[in-house]
Formats: structure tokens, sequence, C-alpha cells
């Protein structure tokens, strides 16, 4: 018997078919966990939103997907990742907020996110960098958030964005820069 790939599945799954996304989940559950473990290596110790947290979290908002037309499996990764940067946004912000007393509410220590006040100021100005970065030059933040965020590699951005490899290396060098001078002069 012939195994399904993951571009099939995701077509299947655009196509209404819902036990696509069954059979989907097991083959991607690897690469998610491998974006997942990238992104928290990078965070503080301690931080107790753990990998499998965050691929709960980025598989629940992949299937609140209903509009998204999958073309392939870089194009799935892809999305994954930029879903990856929104969560840790999203818990940086709540961090901060709860440091300058926000009015957060008491969790369970299993449920915070134990984000140091430097860490999330840090990861905020990179996004704000990145967000500056996209309104000057899409596809240079295009090739940060993938590389960055989802872990991707020169060769897999080239296929996810249909470009030169050269391209990437090139506008990754000079996106890394900018992004550089702004988060430290900011």
């Amino acid at each position: 018997m012939q195994t399904e790939s993951v571009t099939d599945l995701l077509i299947a799954w655009n196509d209404g078919d819902p036990s696509a996304l069954d059979r989907l989940i097991p083959l991607v559950e690897r690469e998610l966990r491998r974006l997942a473990k990238y992104q928290m290596r990078r965070e503080s110790p301690g931080h107790t939103l753990q990998t499998t947290a965050l691929v709960n979290e980025v598989y629940l908002k992949l299937v609140d997907q209903t509009h998204a037309h999958w073309h392939n499996r870089a194009h799935f990764f892809a999305i994954a990742a930029k879903i990856m940067r929104r969560i840790l946004i999203d818990y940086a912000r709540r961090n901060l907020r709860g440091k300058r007393g926000g009015g957060a509410a008491d969790l369970p220590l299993d449920e915070a996110a134990v984000l140091t006040p430097e860490k999330s100021a840090e990861l905020l100005a990179l996004n704000e960098a990145l967000d500056q970065l996209a309104a000057l030059d899409p596809l240079k933040a295009r090739i940060v958030e993938l590389r960055h965020f989802g872990g991707l590699s020169v060769k897999e951005t080239a296929e996810v964005l249909n470009i030169a490899e050269v391209t990437v290396i090139r506008h990754w060098g000079l996106a890394k820069s900018w992004l550089r001078s702004q988060v430290r002069g900011g």
C-alpha cells in the first residue's frame, strides 16, 4: 500500500474531506515538534510553555483555518511557523503586561508561561522591527519569519517562496543586519 503524501492530504482536506485531517496529523506531528523545539530552545530556561503545549496550540489554530487553501507541505509549515510566532509574541505580551500589574488572572503553574521580562521585551522588539521590515521589504521579512521562527533551512525557505537559494541567503544576511540595528537602536 502506498502511503499518502502530506500534499495529497492537504489537498483532500481543502476539498472538504474531514478524514484527511486525521490521516495528516501523524505525518506532520514530528515536524511540528521539531519547529516547536527549535523555538523553545531560544526561550529562557524554566519556560513552562512546553513543546507539547506549543504544538497543541498550533494544531488548534491550524484546524481552525477554514479558509486556508494549502498548496503543499512547505506552505503548510510556513503557516505553522507564522502561527508559532504569533503564539510566542502573545505569551511575551501577556508576560510584560503582568509584570506591569496589568490585572492578569492567576494561573496554575503548569499553564503559566515563564518568560523573563528581558526575553519578553527582546521578542517584542524583534516582532516590532520585523513588522517595520515587512512594510519596507516584505520578502526579507518573510524570509526572516521562515528561517528564524519556522526553523526552515535555506533550501526549504527557497521552496516555500519559490525563489533561488542564493536569493534567500542574500536577503537573510541583509535582513539580519537591519533587524539587529533596529533592535539595538530601539
